[in-house]
C-alpha cells in the first residue's frame, strides 16, 4: 500500500528559542542597541532611544513596586495606543505582574465583568477615547469589582505620582524582583469572546510571547535597522507581540501613529518616519488604499509588513504589493490562545503562495489537521479541524480549567475550531469554521455573547445571531428576532440604541430580520447555515459572498 502524506508539519529551526524573561531581553537589546530609537509617539511627538525607553520602562515597575504590586499580581489596562501603554507593558513584565489587556472600545458591562473575573487589582486607564469618557464608566462599575484597589489615568497627577514613586526604590529593588521571575511564569491575560456568552481570559507567560514575537520577526528579516509603523490594537496580540515584542526582540524601532486606526496618519507616519514595515488588518489596507490622498504619501521606504487578523481579499494582497511597495509582505495565522501566530508566509514564498494561502509552520510549532469526530490525522489536501501545539499555547484560561480543557487535549494540542487544508508542500489554507465566530475586521465576535445581551430586550422572546458577508469587514452580524407577542416590530436602529453604550460598537448587530421561527433540524438545532444563506439572498449580498480571501 503506497504511503500516506499526513496532514502534520513541525516547525525545524536553526534558530533556538530564547529561554529569558521578557524583561532579561529588553535589557539584552538596550546593551546591544541602547542608542538607536526604541520608540516614536507621532501624537505627542515623544521619542524615546533604547536606553531612555530603558530607564522609564524601569522607573514605572519601579512606581509599581512601591505602591505593593506583587508577582503574579493583576494589572489591567484600558487605552488606546499609547507610549504608556508600551511602558506598563514592558514594567508589568519586570515586576512579574500579569498585564490584563481591556479592548477600548469595552462598555460597562464588559469592563466589569474583565476586572471581576481577572481579579485586577491595579488598573492603567485613559481618561477618554473617541466618544467614550472611561472617567465615569470606571467610576460606575468600581464597585463591582472588590479586588481593585487603584486606578491610575494616563495623562494626570495620578501616572506622574505612579512613575514619580519609583524614584524612592533603588535599581537593585527591581533587580532582585527580576531574577525572581520564570520565563514560564503567566505575564498576560487577553479575553476572547466566549460561547457562554462571556469572554475567556488567555492565559500567556513570557515564553508563549516573547517567542511568537521573535520568531515572527525572524520571517520577516527584522533586525535593528527597521521601523514597524502599529496602527493595530496594543490590547490585542497583534499590537503587543508582534508588534512591540517583534521590534523590541530584534532592537527596531515602534512606530505609533495614532491612538486607533486613521488612514491619513498612517501613511503620514510611514512617510515621514521612513518605516520599512507596516501592519494591518485587511480592513485597514483598504481604508488606506483607497483613500483620496493615498497618493500625497511616500511609501518607498516600505518593504515588508504583515496582514492578519481577518481573512485577506487576494486583490488588496496584491495591490498592497504593487500600490504599497511591500513587496515582502507577510500573511500570519494564529489565535489569541496560541500567542497568537501558528503559520507565516515567508519573505521568499511566491506571490501566489502568499495571497492564496496562510502560510506554513512556525519555527518549533507543530500543526496538524484532524477528522474532528475520530481524532485522527487526516490526509493531505483534505479539509478537517487545524490543531497546533508547542510553546505558543497557553497556560489555559484564567480560573477557567473545564473550558480549558475543551480547547486543550490531554496532549497539549490547541483545537482551533477551524477547518483547513494542508496542501503537498505544507502551506495551510483556512476554509471555514467549525465554531460559531463571526470575524468582523479582524475582531472576532461569538454570536453567543450578543445574543445573551439581546435577550434582555423587553420585546424580544428568542434570537439568533449569524455572520453575514461583507465586503469591507469581512462579516457583518445580523441578528433574528422572535418578538414577543403583542411587541411592536424592532427596526436595526431600535437594536442600535439598544446596544449603545453597552456593548463593544462591532458586537452591535448591523442587520434586523425578524422571523416567526427559526430554521430547525429534526433534533431541534438552529440550521444558522441555513440562516445564512438565506440572508445573502435577503440582503443582496451575493457579491461579498464570492468575493476570494486567502
Amino acid at each position: 500500500m503506497a504511503e500516506v502524506d499526513l496532514s502534520y508539519a513541525s516547525g525545524t529551526s536553526d534558530i533556538p528559542l530564547l529561554g529569558r524573561t521578557i524583561g532579561d531581553d529588553l535589557r539584552r537589546t538596550i546593551a546591544r542597541f541602547g542608542d538607536r530609537d526604541a520608540m516614536v509617539d507621532r501624537p505627542t511627538a515623544r521619542r524615546w532611544t533604547y536606553a531612555e525607553l530603558g530607564a522609564d520602562v524601569d522607573r514605572v515597575a519601579r512606581g509599581l513596586l512601591e505602591i505593593g504590586i506583587d508577582k503574579g499580581d493583576r494589572v489591567a489596562i484600558w487605552a488606546p495606543n499609547c507610549a504608556e501603554w508600551v511602558l506598563t507593558q514592558y514594567a508589568t513584565a519586570a515586576v512579574g505582574a500579569i498585564l490584563v489587556n481591556i479592548n477600548p472600545a469595552y462598555r460597562t458591562h464588559e469592563l466589569a465583568f474583565v476586572l471581576r473575573q481577572s481579579g485586577a487589582r491595579l488598573l492603567v486607564s485613559a481618561t477618554e477615547f473617541k466618544t467614550s469618557d472611561y472617567r465615569a464608566m470606571v467610576g460606575e462599575v468600581a464597585g463591582e469589582c472588590p479586588a481593585l484597589k487603584r486606578t491610575v489615568f494616563i495623562g494626570t497627577p495620578d501616572w506622574d505620582r505612579l512613575v514619580g514613586g519609583g524614584d524612592t526604590r533603588s535599581a537593585e529593588q527591581l533587580d532582585q524582583r527580576m531574577a525572581e521571575l520564570s520565563f514560564d511564569d503567566p505575564i498576560n491575560i487577553q479575553y476572547t469572546s466566549g460561547t457562554t456568552g462571556f469572554p475567556k481570559g488567555a492565559t500567556l507567560t513570557h515564553h508563549n510571547i516573547l517567542n511568537n514575537g521573535y520568531f515572527v520577526g525572524e520571517l520577516i528579516d527584522y533586525d535593528e535597522t527597521d521601523r514597524v509603523c502599529l496602527p493595530v490594537p496594543f490590547y490585542h496580540c497583534f499590537g503587543m507581540v508582534m508588534g512591540n515584542l517583534g521590534c523590541t526582540s530584534h532592537g527596531a524601532c515602534i512606530v505609533i501613529p495614532a491612538p486607533g486606526f486613521d488612514p491619513v496618519a498612517t501613511l503620514e507616519a510611514v512617510a515621514a518616519e521612513r518605516c520599512t514595515s507596516l501592519y494591518g488588518v485587511p480592513t485597514m489596507f483598504i481604508a488606506m488604499l483607497d483613500h483620496p490622498r493615498f497618493g500625497d504619501h511616500d511609501l518607498t521606504s516600505l518593504r515588508t509588513g504583515i496582514m492578519a487578523g481577518s481573512p485577506c481579499p487576494v486583490e488588496v494582497m496584491k495591490r498592497v504589493i504593487s500600490e504599497m511597495n511591500m513587496h515582502e509582505v507577510s500573511i500570519c495565522y494564529g489565535m489569541t490562545e496560541t500567542s497568537p501566530v501558528s503559520t507565516q508566509t515567508r519573505s521568499d514564498d511566491t506571490v501566489e503562495r502568499r495571497v492564496s494561502t496562510v502560510g506554513r509552520v512556525m519555527p518549533h510549532v507543530e500543526v496538524k489537521v484532524i477528522d474532528p469526530d475520530s481524532g485522527l490525522t487526516l490526509p493531505r489536501g483534505g479539509p478537517g479541524e487545524l490543531c497546533t501545539r508547542g510553546y505558543s499555547v497557553m497556560l489555559g484560561y484564567w480560573d477557567e480549567p473545564a473550558k480549558t480543557a475543551d480547547a486543550i487535549d490531554v496532549s497539549r494540542w490547541m483545537h482551533t475550531g477551524d477547518i483547513a487544508v494542508m496542501d503537498a508542500d505544507g502551506y495551510v489554507n483556512i476554509v471555514g469554521r467549525i465554531k460559531d465566530m463571526v470575524i468582523r475586521g479582524g475582531e472576532n465576535v461569538y454570536p453567543r455573547e450578543v445574543e445573551e445581551f439581546l435577550y434582555a430586550h423587553p420585546a424580544v422572546a428568542d434570537v439568533q445571531v449569524i455572520g453575514v458577508p461583507d465586503e469591507r469587514y469581512g462579516e457583518e452580524l445580523m441578528a433574528w428576532v422572535r418578538l414577543r407577542e403583542g411587541a411592536e416590530p424592532l427596526s436595526a436602529d431600535d437594536v442600535r440604541a439598544f446596544c449603545q453604550g453597552r456593548l463593544a460598537h462591532y458586537k452591535i448587530p448591523r442587520y434586523v430580520h425578524l422571523v416567526e421561527e427559526f430554521p430547525m433540524t429534526v433534533t431541534g438545532k438552529v440550521r444558522k447555515v441555513e440562516m445564512r444563506a438565506e440572508a445573502i439572498a435577503l440582503l443582496g449580498l451575493h457579491a461579498a459572498a464570492v468575493a476570494k480571501h486567502a
